[in-house]
């Protein structure tokens, strides 16, 4: 691994919550240390308006998220991947594109707030609680001493983060 920041892409099918989540709480979480985007496999094209109403309450800078491809970092001249996560079951289970460099991957499959149902607050609720996932989940990411640690424990650490309470289950491994 380099010393530039490790590069980290956050992976759902429609990129419009819970990889834009990630995708925030990383930059915040990691500044300096990890540079996070995120991208989907079948782009909703624009942000779910609750993930955007969430990290605003936050305090997070928001002005910058877009739904986006996949394969905006699978082209020549995309940033060098360190990290690729999958957090939702869809993208675990679809072939990814190569990613040059060979990256890291797990899956940490948390459930998609964008389909919860009933009122507003039970609504914001699923965001919340997704949110919160994602956030205990990166919070141990950027505590790992990754540098320091050998490709196969640091692979089954990012297994393990991925098996945190809330994950859900997936087909098959991410490639």
């Amino acid at each position: 691994m380099t010393d530039r920041p490790f590069n980290t892409l956050f992976l759902c099918t429609g990129n419009s919550a819970r990889s834009i989540i990630a995708e925030a709480i990383l930059n915040k979480l990691g500044a300096g240390r990890f540079r996070a985007f995120s991208a989907g496999s079948q782009p909703k094209g624009q942000v779910n308006p609750h993930t955007i109403t969430l990290l605003d309450g936050l305090g997070y800078d928001t002005s910058g998220f877009r739904s986006k491809s996949w394969g905006e970092f699978a082209r020549p001249g995309a940033p060098a991947l360190d990290f690729v996560f999958t957090v939702c079951d869809n993208a675990a289970g679809e072939s990814c594109p190569f990613w040059p460099g060979q990256p890291m991957t797990a899956h940490w499959g948390v459930p998609d707030p964008a389909e919860a149902k009933g009122t507003p607050a039970e609504v914001g609720l699923a965001f919340k609680d997704a949110y919160r996932m994602l956030h205990q989940r990166i919070a141990v990411f950027t505590a790992l001493p990754i540098r320091s640690l050998d490709q196969l424990t640091l692979q089954a650490r990012l297994k393990e983060i991925g098996q945190m309470e809330g994950a859900t289950t997936k087909a098959v491994e991410p490639t």
